[in-house]
């Protein structure tokens, strides 16, 4: 048994604009629920969910605003070349993205907040995500690499392409997709995530049993208020909130 993840969960007091921003700084599309409550973010060409390749992006309502403390989950974009770069980061201004600063000192990537504070990076061209699409990685913050990889790494059916006590690298076995990245970063989780992951398993699977051995492995169950609902709310090891799915 294994799970997979489908989407990075990003909560909004505005799900249309925000999943519109999102929608244009990745060249997709977005895909409402009519409810107001959610709007889904995909690659082009129709909702095909889950989507083989891309981990797209799911834009859900909350009544509160974000708080100013640093979110412990964030996007880096990918670009091709230097000019696509400041190409990117034009366009991502227009559409509202603003300047962030997050300690980031002089370096290489650019980082930007989205309409409503979620901050990304603007990645240089490298190499390693020259096949990711436009989201060359998930980054998560954190006080031990080596342990998300083994918790994660159990978690997920992802393989592990890198780890040190800096930095852990994960990707889908198939090779297809964004990175999920964990850096370790000074700082203890002080809030709720205001992004995380949404986990899903495989058709056949059962969530149950899924969310049994989440528990087993050291995830934790997680009270946000979200009442009967059919998906589950856990923490990794280190608090990080993620969702496991229930299969459609």
């Amino acid at each position: 048994m294994a799970l997979r993840p489908v989407q990075v969960n990003i909560k909004a007091l505005d799900v249309t604009a925000v999943g519109r921003f999102w929608a244009e700084a990745l060249g997709w599309s977005m895909y409402g629920t009519g409810s107001g409550v959610t709007t889904y973010v995909g690659p082009v060409g129709g909702l095909v969910w889950p989507d083989p390749v891309a981990v797209g992006i799911d834009v859900v309502t909350v009544p509160e605003a974000r708080t100013t403390t640093k979110n412990r989950v964030h996007l880096d974009l990918a670009t091709t070349s230097a000019a696509h770069q400041a190409e990117l980061v034009a366009h991502l201004q227009t559409l509202g993205a603003t300047p962030a600063h997050v300690g980031q000192g002089r370096v290489p990537w650019t980082v930007l907040a989205d309409p409503e504070g979620n901050e990304f990076c603007v990645l240089e061209p490298r190499e390693v995500y020259r096949d990711t699409g436009p989201i060359a990685a998930v980054v998560v913050d954190c006080a031990d690499p080596r342990a998300m990889a083994r918790f994660w790494g159990e978690a997920m059916d992802w393989a592990l392409h890198k780890v040190t006590d800096e930095l852990a690298v994960m990707r889908s076995a198939k090779g297809v997709g964004p990175y999920l990245e964990f850096l370790r970063t000074p700082g203890a989780k002080a809030v709720p995530d205001r992004v995380h992951l949404d986990l899903l398993p495989y058709p056949g699977d059962d969530k149950a049993a899924e969310v049994a051995r989440l528990r087993a492995l050291g995830a934790t169950d997680l009270d946000l208020g979200q009442g009967d609902v059919p998906w589950t709310v856990l923490a990794d090891p280190e608090g990080h909130e993620f969702c496991v799915l229930a299969p459609s």
